[in-house]
C-alpha cells in the first residue's frame, strides 16, 4: 500500500492511530493523537478513509455514552437476607490456644486448657448477661480433650442446650449453645 503525507492511519498490532508525517523507502512516519512520532513498517500501517474515521469516532462516543448512561441508572441493590441466613449465630468464640494470646511458648497443655475453659465459660456468663441467644464455640477437633471439657462445662448449667454446630459451615469442630429466654 502506497501511504502519503497527512493520510489517516492505524497500526495493524497495536491500538495507535495517527497521521502520515514522513514517507521514506519502506519507513512511514507518524505522528500520534497523543503527539508522538513513531517509525513504522509499511506493512505494519492500514491507511483510514475518512468515512471510516467518522464512524469509528461515533461508535465510540456512543459506546462511551450508553456506559455512562449505564453508570449513572444502577441504583443499589437492597441486601437481601437469605432465610437460613437468618438464623446465624449472633457470636463466635474461637478457642484456639492462638486466638486467644499472642504468645503460648512456656504453656503447658493443663494451662492451655484450662484458660481455654475460662474463656469458655466468660463467654457463656456474658451471652447469659445480654441475653445473645446462641454462641458457638470454635474448638476445632484435635484429641477432643477440649470438646469433652467444653461439653462437662455447659453440661452444669440449666438454662441452655448445646448440640454440634452447622456442619456445612463449621465441620465437625464446633458446638452451638443455644439459650432458653424468659
Amino acid at each position: 500500500m502506497k501511504f502519503e503525507v497527512n493520510d489517516k492511519v492505524e497500526v495493524l498490532d497495536d491500538a495507535l492511530k495517527g497521521i502520515v508525517t514522513h514517507v521514506q523507502g519502506e519507513v512511514v512516519t507518524i505522528e500520534t493523537s497523543e503527539g508522538f512520532s513513531l517509525d513504522f513498517n509499511q506493512s505494519e500501517l492500514v491507511k483510514i478513509e475518512e468515512q471510516q474515521s467518522r464512524m469509528i469516532s461515533m461508535n465510540d462516543a456512543a459506546f462511551s455514552e450508553i456506559l455512562r448512561e449505564k453508570e449513572q441508572s444502577k441504583r443499589p441493590k437492597p441486601i437481601r437476607i437469605k432465610p437460613k441466613d437468618r438464623n446465624i449465630p449472633a457470636m463466635e468464640v474461637d478457642l484456639h490456644i492462638e486466638k486467644l494470646v499472642n504468645s503460648y511458648k512456656g504453656m503447658g497443655n493443663y494451662d492451655i486448657l484450662n484458660l481455654q475453659l475460662e474463656t469458655a465459660k466468660r463467654q457463656v456468663e456474658f451471652a447469659m448477661r445480654k441475653r445473645i441467644q446462641k454462641i458457638v464455640f470454635i474448638h476445632g477437633v484435635g484429641e477432643g480433650v477440649l470438646k469433652a471439657e467444653l461439653d462437662f462445662l455447659l453440661g452444669r448449667y440449666d438454662n441452655l442446650k448445646f448440640y454440634d454446630a452447622d456442619y456445612q459451615k463449621y465441620g465437625v469442630g464446633a458446638t452451638e449453645v443455644y439459650f432458653f429466654q424468659n
